[in-house]
């Protein structure tokens, strides 16, 4: 993402440079006049942080290159004139779309295989409050249950999510095999008398096949992806505390504008009798997870809901917003909000509230 802003502030910034009027060249290559570039790009210049002196050209460009569509009537080989050239072209096909991009769906969009980038969103909530804690975590299955320190309701949420393609172009055009792997831990941050520590942390590596299917749907809506995974979730803990799934599932997505809706529909795996954990995991948890994800420009707004459309399941509710609106790329504000069964797998039979604030830890 930020190669591709990069490519395109230079794209502007270049064009800008060379609209400027009073600068010509004779036959033999020497310069006639050499103007000074406009003080706001002078300025930039100055800037020594990479990050923030791209951040700056970017501003300074991105009015001309986001505004009004190129004159008509211009045709191609005729006189441009100083003015003509200053207006900012339409770059709607350069930005394409946020399932194009993250799944890399096409193929000037492919980044190639082993390059870790993020998957599912990585936060950092310093301070969660949760309605109630499940101090007596159980299951259908013998030897299950057991009881849980005093933990307080005040606590941290940590999440880390990554990815990396595996394959690109695997049977199918354009068709690539990701990994990824998420961890998600509650963190009694707060609880000194007991030593500040991790109450649950989930894991949970996946394989992801993804095949582009670019089709046009009524309402303007398009057709981006369809998928297979194949994964483990777990908690890493021995009895009376262990709880974990694994699971085939079948995925797709679609967008209209600044409107992404991804549906995954899970098929769990049958594990020997006395082996499985959590037998009624599903009925608690839920089949079939649906997110939309809305990003109309500084801000994020997503919701996942994971149900089998009766009295069970959960809805978790995202929210992002930069700290400098200048670096929308930067750091962000992250908030989210739970309710539900299966915040983490051992809670995956008891239902609870929780709301969390702090910041995303990676601009992917």
């Amino acid at each position: 993402m930020q190669t591709r802003w990069m490519f395109r502030g230079a794209w502007a910034l270049a064009a800008t440079i060379t609209s400027l009027d009073g600068v010509a060249a004779e036959p033999s290559g020497h310069v006639t006049s050499a103007p000074r570039l406009p003080a706001a790009i002078e300025a930039c210049a100055q800037t020594r942080n990479d990050a923030e002196r791209l951040a700056c050209y970017d501003n300074v460009v991105a009015p001309q290159v986001r505004g009004a569509a190129e004159a008509p009537g211009a045709s191609a080989g005729a006189p441009v004139s100083a003015a003509d050239a200053a207006r900012p072209k339409p770059i709607e096909s350069a930005e394409g779309s946020y399932l194009d991009e993250f799944w890399e769906l096409t193929p000037e969009r492919k980044r190639g295989t082993f390059n870790f980038t993020g998957y599912r969103p990585n936060y950092f909530l310093p301070v969660q409050v949760t309605s109630r804690l499940n101090r007596t975590p159980n299951s259908p299955a013998a030897g299950h249950a057991g009881t849980l320190p005093d933990y307080d309701k005040i606590e941290s949420k940590l999440q880390i999510s990554v990815r990396t393609k595996l394959a690109e172009g695997l049977l199918l055009p354009n068709a690539d095999l990701w990994f990824a792997y998420t961890q998600q831990s509650l963190w009694q941050i707060y609880s000194g008398s007991i030593s500040r520590p991790f109450r649950a942390t989930d894991h949970e590596p996946e394989l992801i096949y993804i095949v582009p299917t670019p089709l046009d749907l009524a309402f303007g809506f398009k057709t981006k992806m369809a998928g297979l995974g194949l994964a483990h979730q777990s908690n890493g803990q021995a009895l009376p505390f262990s709880r974990s799934w694994n699971r085939l599932y079948a995925l797709g997505g679609l967008e209209k504008g600044d409107l992404a809706l991804t549906a995954r529909y899970n098929w769990r795996i049958r594990e020997s009798d006395g082996q499985d954990d959590n037998p009624d995991f599903t009925k608690y948890r839920g089949r079939t997870e649906l997110l939309a994800l809305w990003s109309p420009g500084f801000y994020t707004l997503s919701a996942l809901a994971k149900t089998n459309f009766d009295s069970h399941g959960s809805l978790q509710l995202d929210f992002t917003a930069p700290v400098r609106r200048k670096d929308p790329k930067g750091l962000r504000w992250y908030a989210q909000v739970f309710a539900g069964y299966g915040e983490t797998v051992i809670d995956y039979n008891f239902r609870h509230s929780s709301c969390g604030a702090g910041v995303t830890l990676f601009g992917w």
